[in-house]
């Protein structure tokens, strides 16, 4: 009879319901998996499947084995008959409370039997039948609707909602006939279709102030349910703008750890109207009716939207709000924000750093890789949140070397410090775990650097120039050095000395310097005029150990003081004093030179400048003085009332601050004419003598050099005749002499400058006549060679002057010679002038011909 029954729920149940059976067996069958299908809504009793036959079990153990299923919820859904093992539906299975909108919608039963001990998986699928209906959020919909609203324009409905899934959700609305109104759908996502209201002809308010209309939503279950809503469209002629939503849709992720009063965004509306009209008032709108208020706020004047209550993304991963935005208007327009909040999971524990050894004091010259301290790192959180990453500021010259196993690190020095550029350092260690987004902490160590005397005092400037005026006091400083050293302490102690090696004992002997200040004094005056400059060095020494030190240059110059007085060198009389006579004829005229007073000054500068003026004179209508050269002239000629003696005291100065002077006195005598030729005679005797002795040494001079000349003559013609005609026309036909005169032998008779001009020496001469050139040139060979070609010699002139009249007669001593000729090149001595002058292009100059490559030579 029982056997019976069963067969009879077995049929039932394959009416409602088609049974899908899968079973997956191990090797050794121990354990299976155990698939079903089955449908929402089933009654109670309704058996689901024979889980003993479908696990290979012994109908007849069954009570002794203890045959049972285990849910994993709380609610037991199903029980197993522990006789012959069919599961059977022990509660009335709503998908929708169950699965809501999740696909497939699935619960896991475990078999578990006795006997031997064994567990079995069994799941079972829930299919949704179509048991919902689409409902709308309200059964009255008013809208409002300006009459001035054009053609076209779209209002946007809230949508139907159904909690069956598939192709028994909602599939699609139909508004009812009117002839105002077209409805169109559109896809949302998760929203799934929204309908929109579409103007299709001019609203007019005074012919038709109200539309109803009927909207129906369908779903696409057999048989199809359906849901409606009653719209009624407002015509208004006052607020004509709805608000519109800024974007069609707002998604924002927050923390699950976001606290209450977190600020999620702004939902902006915009509304074109003026005042109240364009005034938005903000309000959350559930999706479904009767579901509880979602954990969020929103400020219904500025659209802020922020956390109320706690968020759990274990509990919720997605919220999905509506935020209506409805004008103040007298008949307020609104619309519909979509607003998406996705939750986000957090990593929310930091990593830890404990710091178990620590070396805050470093020297500097300490070596790199000098372990500073030892740290541990923890952190909480397991997996990829819990791995930790340290590290320090790459800038600095320390850096973290991790353990193996990455749970401690070492922070060591990567380079050498040094303490005169940073003599304390703070490290920040920074430790970052894994997770997304990452968390952090940081610990700060300082480390202070020990100094060492690794930096040698430098002086400030390099080298020091002190300017002294002479005259100084002796013993009182007049000029300091300083020296600065990174290093601190005693390290940085300077003290300064004279470097007496380099410097001299000369110079060292009246200086001295404070070892503590650097301050350097004279031991005695300095004077301009004896020392003007001179030289030493200063060392600069710390007291570190080893001391380092540092020497600089010091240049000190003499300023020159107003310290002597001019000097008067003309006139001096034969006992030393300023005074002197000249003798002036009466009959000189007005500019005549009386005399010169001539004097000096030791100082330099405007110091030693001197300027002359008169202090006394007897007729200051008779004389002038020159203010700046000191000569004395006549202003006038002398008259027979003219006395015939008249004293000049003349005033010397230089231009120093404080200037000095000195004077000097003439006594000019006015003589008649006779007694001035007689002395004029007297001089010109006297330089007559004078031109007779050059002449005289002159002429012994020419004599001598004619003499040499024929000589040399005597001897170049011996030679000649002892050549042969091949030896000798071989350098007759030189071709690399070019004649420039490059070379001169000067020499000196008496007062008298001489001197020999030839062409450039080359190598490959000898003594032969030179072709066209004048009886006074030879030239000598090189005699090294005997044999063979010659390949070394040179030529010169040896030049024979001569007078050269160009048509005048001289009555004195010639003053042009002509001392050298030589393929056509003429060179002139000048007697007078004491030069030589090479002429200037062919023909220049009294018929003797010139090359234009010698033009301007002056000797």
């Amino acid at each position: 009879m029982a056997i019976t029954n069963i067969k009879e729920q077995w049929l039932d149940v394959w009416i409602y319901f088609s049974l899908t059976l899968l079973i997956v067996t191990n090797l050794d069958g121990i354990s299976a998996q155990i698939r079903y299908t089955i449908q929402e809504e089933l009654k109670l009793g309704t058996a689901v499947g024979n889980v003993a036959k479908d696990l290979g079990l012994d109908i007849g153990r069954l009570a002794d084995r203890n045959l049972r299923v285990v849910s994993g919820t709380k609610q037991d859904l199903f029980k197993v008959n522990p006789r012959d093992g069919v599961l059977l539906v022990n509660q009335i299975i709503n998908r929708e409370d169950l699965c809501a909108k999740t696909t497939p919608c699935i619960t896991n039963l475990k078999a578990v039997v006795e006997n031997p001990l064994e567990m079995h998986q069994i799941t079972v699928e829930i299919l949704d039948v179509n048991d919902n209906s689409p409902t709308f959020h309200e059964e009255n919909y008013t809208l409002e609707v300006l009459e001035s609203a054009i053609v076209g324009s779209r209002f946007q409905m809230e949508g139907a909602h159904d909690m069956d899934v598939g192709l028994n959700s909602l599939q699609s609305y139909k508004l009812n006939h009117n002839q105002y109104f077209r409805l169109e759908t559109e896809e949302f996502g998760e929203d799934g279709k929204v309908p929109f209201l579409i103007l299709q002809r001019p609203l007019d308010r005074e012919h038709s102030a109200q539309h109803r209309l009927l909207l129906t939503a369908s779903d696409g279950g057999k048989p199809s349910k359906s849901g409606t809503i009653n719209i009624t469209v407002i015509v208004s002629d006052i607020n004509d703008n709805s608000p519109v939503c800024g974007k069609q849709k707002y998604t924002i992720t927050i923390k699950e750890n976001a606290a209450a009063g977190t600020f999620l965004l702004t939902v902006n509306a915009s509304d074109s109207d003026a005042g109240v009209n364009g005034e938005i008032e903000y309000s959350l709108r559930n999706k479904i009716r009767g579901l509880s208020s979602e954990p969020f706020d929103l400020n219904s004047r500025t659209g802020k939207l922020t956390v109320k209550g706690s968020l759990d993304y274990e509990a919720k991963q997605v919220y999905e709000i509506k935020v209506l935005a409805a004008d103040k208007g007298a008949v307020s327009l609104s619309t519909h924000c979509n607003v998406i909040v996705r939750v986000e999971d957090v990593n929310d524990n930091q990593p830890e750093i404990d710091i178990t050894s620590l070396s805050s004091r470093i020297p500097e010259d300490a070596p790199p890789g000098t372990v500073v301290a030892l740290m541990e790192v923890s952190d909480l959180d397991s997996g990829v949140n819990g791995q930790v990453v340290c590290s320090v500021p790459s800038h600095l010259p320390f850096d973290l070397k991790p353990s193996p196993d990455g749970q401690s690190y070492s922070l060591v020095t990567k380079e050498k410090l040094d303490k005169e550029t940073i003599h304390m350092y703070e490290i920040t260690i920074m430790a970052n775990d894994l997770g997304n987004p990452t968390l952090s902490s940081t610990k700060v160590i300082q480390v202070d650097v020990l100094d060492i005397n690794d930096n040698s005092p430098l002086f400030t400037e390099s080298p020091y120039t002190f300017y002294v005026p002479e005259n100084n006091k002796a013993g009182m400083p007049f000029f300091s050095v300083k020296a600065e050293d990174a290093d601190g302490g005693e390290n940085a102690v300077v003290t300064y000395s004279l470097d007496r090696k380099s410097s001299g004992p000369t110079i060292i002997s009246f200086l001295n310097i404070n070892e503590a200040n650097g301050t350097i004094s004279a031991l005695k005056s300095f004077d301009f005029e004896t020392l003007k400059t001179f030289q030493f060095q200063v060392v600069a020494s710390d007291s570190g150990t080893p001391s380092l030190s540092s020497n600089v240059t010091v240049n000190v110059f003499i300023l020159d003081q107003n310290d002597n007085a001019p000097v008067i060198l003309y006139p001096v009389s034969s006992n030393g004093s300023a005074e002197g006579v000249e003798e002036v004829p009466r009959n000189v005229n007005a500019g005549h030179l009386v005399t010169k007073v001539r004097a000096y000054d030791a100082d330099i500068g405007y110091n030693g400048w001197l300027l002359f003026s008169l202090q006394e004179v007897t007729d200051h209508s008779l004389f002038g003085l020159d203010r700046y050269t000191g000569q004395i002239r006549t202003l006038r000629s002398f008259t027979e009332t003219d006395e015939a003696e008249h004293k000049l005291v003349i005033l010397v100065k230089d231009n120093g601050n404080v200037s000095l002077s000195a004077t000097a006195t003439v006594v000019v005598k006015v003589v008649e004419p006779k007694e001035s030729f007689a002395a004029s005679d007297v001089k010109s005797a006297t330089k007559d003598e004078e031109d007779n002795n050059v002449t005289f040494y002159l002429m012994i001079t020419l004599g001598s050099v004619s003499t040499l000349f024929l000589i040399s003559i005597i001897v170049l013609i011996a030679m000649q005749c002892s050549k042969s005609t091949d030896y000798t026309s071989k350098y007759l036909q030189e071709t690399n002499y070019d004649g420039t005169l490059c070379h001169s032998i000067q020499y000196r008779s008496g007062e008298k400058r001489y001197m020999l001009v030839g062409p450039r020496m080359s190598i490959g001469s000898t003594i032969v006549p030179v072709p066209g050139s004048h009886t006074n040139t030879l030239v000598l060979p090189d005699r090294r060679h005997t044999s063979g070609e010659v390949r070394h010699s040179f030529r010169f002139y040896i030049i024979l002057p001569f007078l050269l009249h160009n048509g005048r007669t001289k009555t004195k001593a010639p003053s042009e010679l002509l001392v050298g000729c030589r393929d056509s090149v003429a060179v002139l001595w000048g007697a007078d002038s004491g030069s030589a002058s090479i002429l200037g292009s062919r023909g220049s100059t009294s018929g003797i011909p010139c090359r234009k490559c010698c033009q301007g030579f002056r000797a």
